[in-house]
């Protein structure tokens, strides 16, 4: 609406170009409303902060860029430079602030109302270049001293000769734009298709486990497949467990190293009705009667008829 008040004019059947403009015809001004305090000296502009500032009525921060009707009035010179003073109205309280532009120092200050957020520095301290401007003045002005400055810097042009060299060099590289972003778009691509199938096999494993599909699995790696394949082969009895079960496979065991047969079987209540073990004399004897029996075996038949029939004699 505000571009189309300029064009958008209605002129009334009574007007004519030898009366002058339709707004002095009409007792108006070209900025309406906005120069309704002009006899003042106040102009009311659309002003844009140009830091962030804390409002001292309400405490509030106002961040930079934000943009008020603000009451612009003339209060001084700065040599051919006009001072200006901007007043406007927070619009999150009731409070008034004014700012005044800072020709000699190329800034704006607070005057009341509000305080700035510092966000200056040093350009040394940042590793920037600090600009003389006594320098930039000069050269302007005084041409022997912009033809000296010329010449320094040919030399310097000289020295950093290849160092420029090899900053083209490198910014070659990047020349070819189509090559590049292909390449990019390829490598994006192939990223894209294995992050897809990637997140289809965890939604069915997750569907296979009965856990929720929001869950986000971790990737795999080779240290948590050598982990769960020990885990896998791990015990499943504790190291008491373990050491009672060898302690009595050895006390059941012979001390000749012969497995027994059968089991042991587990003790009852009853111990007396149990059989008596064979001691250790009777078990050596009983191996060496095995001997004697397996090596002659023939000999001995004969002779033990003949004890019998000696006996029957008898």
């Amino acid at each position: 609406m505000a571009e189309r008040k300029a064009t958008n004019k209605y002129y009334p059947p009574e007007w004519n170009p030898s009366k002058g403009s339709i707004n002095k015809f009409r007792g108006s001004h070209p900025l309406r409303e906005r120069a309704r305090k002009l006899d003042q000296g106040i102009l009311i502009i659309r002003f844009e902060l140009p830091f962030n500032i804390w409002c001292d009525g309400c405490n509030n921060h106002v961040g930079m860029g934000v943009r008020y009707n603000a009451q612009k009035s003339k209060v001084g010179m700065y040599y051919s430079t006009p001072l200006y003073k901007f007043r406007m109205k927070c619009h999150l309280c009731d409070n008034h602030f004014e700012i005044q532009n800072d020709p000699k120092n190329l800034d704006y200050t607070i005057l009341n109302g509000a305080r700035r957020q510092e966000n200056r520095w040093d350009p040394v301290e940042n590793e920037q270049i600090d600009v003389d401007k006594s320098v930039s003045k000069k050269i302007k002005t005084d041409p022997m001293f912009k033809l000296e400055n010329d010449t320094i810097d040919k030399k310097k042009a000289i020295e950093n000769k290849n160092a420029i060299e090899n900053l083209e060099q490198f910014q070659s590289r990047w020349k070819d734009d189509y090559s590049i972003n292909c390449s990019l778009r390829r490598t994006f691509r192939t990223k894209r298709k294995e992050l897809k199938e990637r997140a289809t096999h965890d939604v069915r494993l997750l569907q296979k486990s009965s856990l929720p599909i929001t869950m986000n699995l971790v990737t795999e790696n080779e240290q948590d497949n050598r982990m769960a394949k020990l885990i896998g082969l791990q015990s499943k009895e504790t190291p008491e467990q373990q050491k009672f079960r060898k302690r009595k496979q050895i006390m059941n065991q012979s001390i000749f190293g012969i497995t027994p047969k059968y089991p042991a079987k587990r003790s009852s209540s009853s111990s007396s009705m149990q059989k008596p073990k064979p001691n250790l004399l009777s078990n050596v004897i009983k191996l060496r009667s095995n001997d004697r029996t397996a090596s002659s075996s023939a000999s001995m038949v004969p002779c033990i008829v003949n004890n019998y029939d000696s006996s029957d004699e008898d």
